[in-house]
């Protein structure tokens, strides 16, 4: 160690001289062969510290706290001053959260008409940014729409589907003009009352030739696509309020066709559709069907099963026409399928995704929310809101709203996982059945769920159908 007193003036040296002498001395090594440059900064941290914590003890304890502003001096040993804004600067390094002000209760709250006023004001300019926000969301979506239909109807008009690149078009469901009826229902929504005459006009003159000479579509698609783009443009142009004096004036202003045109053409279509239930053994349909013939027969594939998701989403359209139409056919042959579905086994409300027409029982183990499997679980719920007394011979149908329950309760015990290690919540899929391992898949069809669920809790929250 170093010697503690200076020979030269014979009296005590400090701590800190004699730290600092040893940093500059060059033989620091040999005096304190331990103390290293490290030692020395933590030794500094150490000190610095203390410091804080005892300016933190003695501005806590001073008394002169509570004086505010004023400039309070104290002396050191040199007679020098340091005012409590010194300390201040200091004291920002422990400064603790601002204390918030007592919250007043709502029956102390009395306010003004100004007040109120000013109120309003802020709420109604809210309102404004909001609205024109979604005004000009929605100004985008009729652009994009309109940009679509331009470019279908220039390279494409009355095929199926348009092949943007190519700039041609090509028939995939059946050659039925898909993307014209199917683009209707949006097109009135939408007020484009230039796109609803071009669409109906065709729809007038060219789709029942079509429904009589086309060959094979699918049952399904068919139905989903263009048998209810049909009936929605008949809806949507009055023609199922034939009663009503405003729907009578609106009909006659409405573009295009009258809407007894849709109807017609969805009838029509519907008794070439119908022999795939009255042509198969059970109450399964076949999966597709011959329109020029009016003859229907199972896939080609997977054993001439039909899609479980297929065979039961067919219930809201055929149900629909046989309200409109007044013929009870329709409506009864779709809803011979639930009813069937009813009395097979089921594992907590779900089912596999395959169904045979010719055995009327499921096919396979796979379960699973995604293609195949998704819209059933979908209209268990649809077609029980729909109410159903017309298709259904006023039978009751609350076995939908039961079977919805037991399958959603399934989904949460079987299919529902956290994700690891962010825990977000998804659906996956049980492709080997109860027995086999889970598979944390998702495909986009099974991403729907979460918007399905919120527009039914929407409507039976808003029917007084369930209570919380």
């Amino acid at each position: 160690m170093l010697p503690l007193y200076d020979n030269a003036k014979v009296r005590r040296r400090s701590q800190l001289k004699v730290m600092t002498q040893s940093m500059m001395s060059k033989g620091i090594r040999f005096y304190c062969p331990s103390c290293g440059v490290g030692g020395i900064l933590g030794l500094f941290m150490i000190i610095g510290l203390l410091y804080l914590a005892v300016l933190h003890t003695s501005d806590q304890a001073s008394p002169l706290r509570s004086l505010g502003n004023l400039h309070l001096h104290t002396s050191n040993a040199k007679g020098n001053s340091i005012t409590n804004e010194q300390h201040a600067s200091y004291r920002h390094l422990q400064r603790k959260p601002p204390r918030l002000p007592p919250r007043v209760r709502s029956s102390q709250y009395i306010p003004n008409n100004k007040t109120i006023a000013a109120d309003h004001a802020h709420v109604l300019k809210q309102k404004t940014s909001v609205n024109l926000l979604w005004e000009n969301r929605q100004v985008k979506v009729v652009e994009a729409f309109r940009h679509a239909w331009q470019g279908y109807k220039t390279y494409a008009m009355g095929r199926d589907e348009l092949k943007p690149i190519s700039h041609s078009g090509e028939d995939g469901l059946g050659g039925l003009g898909a993307t014209v009826v199917d683009a209707l229902d949006t097109a009135i929504i939408m007020g484009l009352d230039d796109v609803v005459r071009e669409a109906g006009t065709w729809i007038e003159k060219e789709l029942q030739t079509r429904i009589e000479t086309k060959g094979q579509v699918n049952l399904f698609e068919t139905t989903i696509r263009i048998l209810g783009g049909l009936l929605s443009a008949y809806h949507l142009s009055g023609g199922s309020n034939k009663t009503d004096v405003a729907a009578l004036n609106a009909i006659n202003k409405m573009p295009g066709p009258d809407p007894n045109v849709y109807l017609e053409r969805a009838t029509s279509l519907a008794d070439k559709l119908i022999s795939a239930f009255t042509m198969s053994p059970t109450a399964i349909p076949y999966s597709d069907v011959i329109l020029r013939s009016g003859t229907a027969h199972p896939a080609g594939t997977d054993g001439g099963a039909c899609s479980t998701s297929e065979a039961t989403t067919l219930q809201l359209e055929f149900g629909y026409l046989t309200e409109v139409s007044g013929d009870a056919k329709y409506g009864k042959a779709a809803m011979r399928v639930l009813e069937h579905i009813k009395g097979l086994p089921k594992t907590d409300g779900l089912v596999p995704i395959y169904i045979s027409p010719h055995t009327g029982q499921f096919q396979g183990v796979n379960i699973r929310l995604g293609s195949r499997g998704d819209s059933y679980y979908e209209y268990l719920l649809k077609v029980w809101l729909r109410g159903g007394a017309a298709i259904n011979n006023d039978k009751s149908i609350s076995y939908l709203k039961e079977m919805y329950d037991d399958a959603m309760e399934g989904v949460k015990h079987h299919l529902v996982r956290m994700s690891k290690p962010k825990g977000l919540r998804f659906v996956g899929e049980l492709p080997s059945g109860m027995m086999g391992a889970f598979s944390p898949k998702m495909d986009h069809l099974v991403c729907s769920i979460c918007v399905r669920m919120c527009c039914i809790l929407h409507i039976l929250l808003h029917q007084r159908l369930i209570i919380f």
